[in-house]
């Protein structure tokens, strides 16, 4: 069968990767599959698929063999693999010199901070000592590899942070100290950049954790003002210009509440905070991520509706949960306007497991709508009925 675009090679086989699939079957993109494993999420729904280790380099050469750009479900392949792909020329995207500040905490708050970019204060830190010397109480964060609330610590007194610290010094990686921001909530800027220097910024969203999760979004964030959500993309995309971002760029950010926006993390990929946008914006942050990896006009990233709001299924205890397509039947009755997102995982106690989307004109009834349908595919909301 004659090629007719440009295969774009993915590296992961997470949910992000799964949905990048729709977009790319709409626009007729061709993607190759680097899973970790037999059967996982994009695995399902991605046929031209390898599987192994995208620790081995010969590996990550056989699937970028022939793809016109290589891009990621997540940030941990090694950046001198991603240099010897370049080397060998693969159109690497983003980049290894951008991606390797969504690696290294360490290095992502020494650029930031060297370009005025707001920040919480921070230091590297060699021994309990120093963080204690850094100052409590803190956050301890290991510099590469922490995800999800892991390898990260909130340090209140010395035997917190002998404790973190030892946590700390097991993953073999530098250790990052930041001060405990007194914040309002947390909000997020995301937008997309193509190699051409073109831009696009979404809404600014407002996040909910839960243990160090993304629980919901609402887009747009409620009661921003104006002049702060513009500085917080601004922020964004002047992060991903200096940076040279290609992608999508996940801008996570905490609001203090004497009025500033300072910089939390970065991710260099579609991000849970952008999930809204598949249902709730013209053109979503998976396609837009596709379009500027491929160098094609950006979409826009306007909202569809006034409001969209985003809710993580998690998974509970098995016997609680049951199998997340039974719980079809009373969500979408109830609620014509929903949208649906599962991933096809195995059902684990806290594990992203898909999500949901409600927009309208009015965001009490969105969340009431969201929340409610995530709760009964979570099986909190147990047999009853409406």
């Amino acid at each position: 069968m004659p090629e007719l675009a440009p295969t774009v090679a993915v590296i992961g086989g997470g949910q992000l990767a799964r949905m990048l699939a729709e977009p790319a079957a709409a626009l007729g993109i061709p993607l190759r599959l680097l899973a970790e494993a037999e059967g996982v999420s994009a695995a399902q729904v991605i046929p031209d698929c390898l599987v192994g280790d995208y620790k081995d380099l010969e590996l990550l050469r056989k699937v970028t063999s022939g793809a016109a750009v290589v891009t990621f479900d997540h940030e941990h392949v090694p950046t001198e693999h991603l240099h010897a792909l370049e080397e060998a020329g693969v159109a690497v995207r983003p980049g290894p010199e951008a991606l390797v500040h969504a690696q290294d905490k360490a290095v992502m708050r020494e650029r930031l901070s060297a370009l005025g970019v707001p920040c919480p204060r921070w230091a590297v830190v060699a021994t309990a000592a120093e963080l204690e010397a850094f100052g409590l109480p803190c956050v301890l964060k290991v510099t590469r590899g922490g995800y999800d609330g892991r390898g990260v610590w909130v340090v209140r007194d010395h035997d917190e942070a002998v404790s973190a610290f030892e946590a700390a010094e097991k993953s073999g990686a530098r250790v990052l100290a930041e001060e405990l921001v007194d914040f309002r909530r947390e909000l997020a800027a995301l937008v997309a950049r193509s190699p051409s220097g073109q831009a696009a910024a979404y809404p600014v969203v407002a996040s909910t954790q839960l243990d160090g999760i993304c629980a919901e979004v609402i887009a747009p964030a409620p009661d921003l003002a104006p002049e702060l959500a513009t500085h917080a993309q601004q922020i964004a995309l002047s992060i991903a210009k200096e940076l040279d971002v290609v992608g999508i760029l996940a801008v996570e950010l905490f609001e203090t509440r004497d009025g500033r926006v300072l910089v939390n993390e970065l991710a260099m990929r579609p991000h849970n905070t952008g999930h809204w946008s598949q249902d709730g914006a013209v053109t979503s942050q998976f396609e837009n991520h596709l379009r500027a990896v491929l160098d094609l006009p950006l979409g826009s990233p306007a909202p569809r509706a006034p409001w969209t709001v985003m809710v993580n299924i998690l998974g509970g205890p098995s016997e609680q949960v049951g199998r997340l397509y039974d719980g079809y039947p009373h969500a979408l009755a109830r609620d014509p306007r929903l949208r649906v997102h599962l991933y096809g995982k195995e059902l684990r106690p806290g594990r992203k497991v898909g999500h949901v989307n409600a927009y309208g004109d009015d965001l009490e009834d969105c969340l009431e709508r969201a929340r409610h349908a995530a709760a009964w595919f979570r099986g909190d909301l147990g047999n009853e009925s409406e």
